[in-house]
């Protein structure tokens, strides 16, 4: 029976970018991978259903699971999370249910974070299980840890401000961790959503996929190993231009997006390194205040920038701002991240510190300036600085002279050569870890390996449990 791989998203454009990268990864490698999501308004550069290609070897599908709700405007974050969890659950097990009657069964299931029910779906089912860590290892252990002994992370009347000192990891301080280990959000519907997620690594999956690279987090990886039963391995890091050799791929394949309100052509007509671009995020609205200190900031650079703004933000700015905005740079809801930070234009990220950013950043080679808000961001932004040593990090609330300074120092200071060689070499072991032999490669290829096996013996076990049905019990070695 040939391998069937069953993808399962939370339907967040940041979520399911990776995923989807993974997949053609996969496909390539011989694979039939079905990509699926509860489809929510919103989502980019996602197929229809029923879309499928071939990549490589192998063959990529996308599936969406069914919500009985059809088109809906959009869901605030806490809204998402409580629908998906809602919904997702029968609505997966429908999905695996109409591809067996297909003909093409499901052998193997990866989800990501905030999904933890599809495992519990897929263990109920007898079909093995592993996830994708779409945030560093890093933060996986300080999450482990947690759940293993959160009395270490609270503070005390002793100790009000608790340093916490974990395997792999410098000593942190509470400021320094993800939001779902700090007390006043721990118990919040992400944190324990992200408390099973974590929690499958003890009682249902097999393997963890990190979107990050052996080099960048070795430490943090070899520390986590010797806490985990389970298989931590790093496979990334995961872009959207990075496909095997030799693929196939008529989604990937296709003309370069027209949709992207002009940004490349705009970066065309830059000088070379001159010019900043600026996204922290689509998930967080900054606010009137900080959005105006924010362009305010970008227009006292003098530089050219690209700014990506939330359609509801961008009527924040004051009129006049804007207008200054718009004679220096350009100012767009949407731009395609991955080509901007590999243009050679770009001189400067100016990022909220989600780790797919961060991971884009990294690999493109380009310095940073660090702006975090919520979740994992100011653990990244942490590592950003003091351990990957590629950028600085700009106080909160953003003020405008300040924006200016911070990127002044990245892009012309007395740190600027310093921070770009840094960049440079990160972008080279990037490069190292993603090429064929390379240590995500190889990852990635077990990986591949494990779930062939695997799906050899989920179709033994169910070949053998026909068999009972029919004759009685037997033994599935003799199958």
């Amino acid at each position: 029976m040939e391998p069937h791989v069953l993808l399962v998203s939370f339907p967040m454009q940041g979520h399911v970018n990776p995923l989807l990268r993974l997949g053609r990864r996969l496909a390539a490698r011989g694979l039939l991978v079905t990509f699926s999501t509860v489809r929510l308004p919103g989502l980019r550069d996602v197929p229809e259903d029923g879309a499928c290609a071939d990549v490589g070897l192998g063959r990529l599908r996308f599936e969406y699971m069914r919500d009985g709700g059809g088109s809906r405007s959009y869901m605030a974050p806490d809204d998402m999370l409580s629908h998906v969890a809602a919904v997702g659950p029968p609505a997966l097990a429908e999905l695996v249910g109409r591809q067996a009657d297909a003909g093409r069964p499901v052998t193997f299931v990866v989800n990501n974070i905030f999904v933890p029910w599809a495992l519990d779906v897929a263990a109920g089912i007898g079909i093995p299980c592993a996830m994708l860590w779409i945030q560093p290892c890093s933060v996986l252990s300080i999450y482990y840890h947690f759940y293993k002994s959160p009395e270490a992370f609270f503070p005390t009347a002793a100790e009000p401000d608790v340093r916490v000192a974990l395997p792999g990891l410098p000593v942190m301080a509470m400021d320094d961790m993800p939001y779902m280990v700090r007390p006043e959000f721990a118990q919040s519907l992400w944190g324990e959503t992200i408390r099973a997620q974590v929690g499958a690594i003890q009682k249902t999956v097999s393997w963890v996929l990190v979107n990050s690279f052996d080099a960048l987090e070795r430490s943090a990886l070899e520390a986590l190993r010797a806490h985990t039963p389970v298989k931590l391995m790093p496979i990334g890091p995961l872009l959207e231009h990075d496909h095997d050799d030799g693929e196939d791929d008529a989604l990937a394949q296709a003309p370069v997006a027209e949709d992207d309100d002009g940004c490349i052509a705009w970066l065309d007509a830059q000088l070379p390194h001159s010019a900043g671009y600026v996204a922290v995020g689509r998930l967080v609205n900054t606010g009137r205040d900080e959005t105006a200190a924010m362009a305010e900031g970008l227009v006292a650079t003098e530089r050219p920038f690209l700014w990506v703004v939330r359609d509801d933000s961008r009527e924040l700015i004051p009129e006049a701002v804007l207008e200054a905005c718009s004679d220096r740079g350009k100012v767009t809801a949407w731009s395609p991240q991955g080509r901007v930070l590999r243009h050679g234009a770009v001189g400067c990220f100016v990022t909220h510190c989600g780790w797919n950013s961060i991971m884009e950043a990294l690999a493109a080679g380009v310095p940073v300036v660090g702006y975090p808000w919520w979740s994992d961001q100011h653990t990244n932004a942490k590592f950003l600085v003091e351990d990957y040593k590629v950028g600085v990090r700009l106080p909160a609330p953003v003020a405008g002279d300040e924006l200016r300074a911070f990127v002044d120092r990245v892009m012309s200071g007395p740190e600027a050569a310093v921070l770009k060689r840094r960049a440079m070499d990160w972008k080279r072991e990037a490069a190292a870890a993603v090429a064929d032999g390379g240590s995500s490669d190889r990852s990635l290829q077990d990986f591949v390996d494990h779930v062939r096996r695997s799906s050899r013996s989920v179709e033994l076990a169910r070949l053998a449990q026909e068999i009972e049905i029919i004759n009685g019990p037997v033994n599935p070695v003799l199958v």
